[in-house]
């Protein structure tokens, strides 16, 4: 891939094309018919609990004696054996030794859009007592919050974070090839050759990386901003990648994750929870089939 010409850019130039970054809008959830054929709403994206969790939540068993049923096959999905770890949601059919499970209620899965500020850490606490990202967030019962990826501690914009250990692995996975979106202020004279290089790919000391797609925004003289995008979460893989042309970033802030933008309104410090057609696009942007049983850390 080349750079783009330096120059100002239009807004075409300053957006990622429709496919790498579908709108983001609220979209009706489909209708179905339940067992009993009445019509009733189907479950957001993320209304889902592994088989083995749900059955032993039930009081029918444990979680070990449960899972052995699986193995044993003496548990079916609509009509098909279980497997372990699969996931279901409430109008799946269960059957236990042929006996329906008694009715139960997914947890809903939640997703936060953080505006992250310089200076806090994206850790859970810190022993220097610094500010860190998840004093900011609200009190959780019987679930806790994930962190998407992280940011380093000069770096600000959107953070995401999620009740759903398998979305976040899933959207952190190397081979998902989920988007990552920055703004991104460079100190020195960026030069043709620097962009060229930069965008077809350059050799750090954990691999060859590049930028999928960099755009020029402005600025004057030594300091330019650009907006840039990338596909993996390397560490200070957007700073690693102008340092090894011998130029500084001075300011980064990610605009983007995937199909999620930071809102514009959001201030630094504050959050706000992704709607029900925010959710269906992340969970669809997803190429890789999370592990059902992995919990992100």
């Amino acid at each position: 891939m080349t750079a783009k010409r330096p120059g100002k850019a239009s807004a075409g130039q300053n957006r990622r094309n429709a496919g790498n970054k579908p709108h983001v809008q609220k979209s009706r959830r489909p209708r179905q018919e339940d067992r009993r054929g009445r019509v009733s709403a189907a479950p957001a994206p993320g209304f889902e609990e592994r088989v083995q969790k749900v059955i032993a939540n039930t009081g029918l068993g444990s979680r070990r004696e449960v899972e052995q049923w699986i193995r044993d096959g003496q548990v079916s999905i609509n009509g098909k054996p279980a497997e372990l770890g699969q996931r279901i949601n409430n109008t799946d059919r269960v059957l236990v030794r042929g006996r329906p499970i008694p009715t139960w209620t997914p947890a809903k899965q939640r997703v936060l859009i953080y505006h992250k500020p310089v200076g806090e850490l994206s850790s859970r606490s810190d022993p220097q007592g610094r500010p860190v990202v998840f004093d900011k967030l609200p009190s959780l019962s019987g679930q806790r919050w994930i962190s998407v990826g992280r940011l380093d501690m000069n770096t600000s914009g959107l953070l995401l974070f999620t009740t759903d250990g398998a979305l976040a692995n899933g959207l952190m996975h190397p081979s998902s090839g989920i988007s990552r979106e920055y703004l991104v202020r460079v100190l020195g004279e960026v030069t043709r050759d620097h962009l060229r290089r930069v965008a077809e790919g350059v050799e750090l000391e954990d691999g060859k990386a590049k930028f999928e797609e960099i755009g020029i925004i402005g600025g004057k003289g030594a300091n330019s901003w650009y907006q840039v995008l990338v596909r993996e979460g390397r560490n200070r893989l957007v700073r690693r990648l102008w340092e090894s042309q011998g130029l500084t970033v001075s300011r980064l802030k990610r605009s983007a994750y995937g199909p999620l933008q930071l809102p514009r309104s959001l201030a630094p410090g504050r959050w706000v929870e992704a709607d029900n057609g925010q959710l269906k696009q992340l969970y669809a942007a997803l190429t890789v089939k999370p592990d059902s049983d992995a919990e992100a850390t």
